[in-house]
């Protein structure tokens, strides 16, 4: 089989793209006391990235968002991820909707250079 020209530049379009989207680093969150540390992050426009949660407390907690569209269960002493985005420029709240009033954050997604 031969492969023509612009079916590898095709391909490499493809391999570029892919690897672009993955291309942001973990964002790292704790809960302790009921509160995220940090309970503010910042992430470009138009990229998927992934949130790991630990959970510090003793008891389960329930890392939410209505804006970022997830709702995960993390165990005392567990660890999740969670994917979100691609999202519009804007600030995105989340929570543990079993402490809502002591354990919140905020996403700010700002336009990409």
């Amino acid at each position: 089989m031969r492969i023509s020209f612009p079916q590898i530049i095709l391909a490499s379009v493809l391999v570029a793209a892919s690897t672009t989207a993955h291309a942001l680093e973990p964002v790292h969150l704790e809960v302790k006391d009921h509160h995220f540390t940090p309970d503010h992050f910042t992430v470009p426009a138009g990229q998927r990235f992934i949130i790991e949660l630990v959970n510090h407390d003793d008891t389960v907690d329930e890392f939410e968002s209505y804006d970022l569209k997830f709702e995960k269960i993390v165990v005392q002493g567990g660890t999740i991820s969670v994917h979100a985005g691609p999202l519009h420029p804007g600030t995105y709240k989340f929570f543990d909707d079993y402490h809502p009033d002591s354990a919140t954050g905020t996403v700010t997604v700002t336009e990409a250079p």
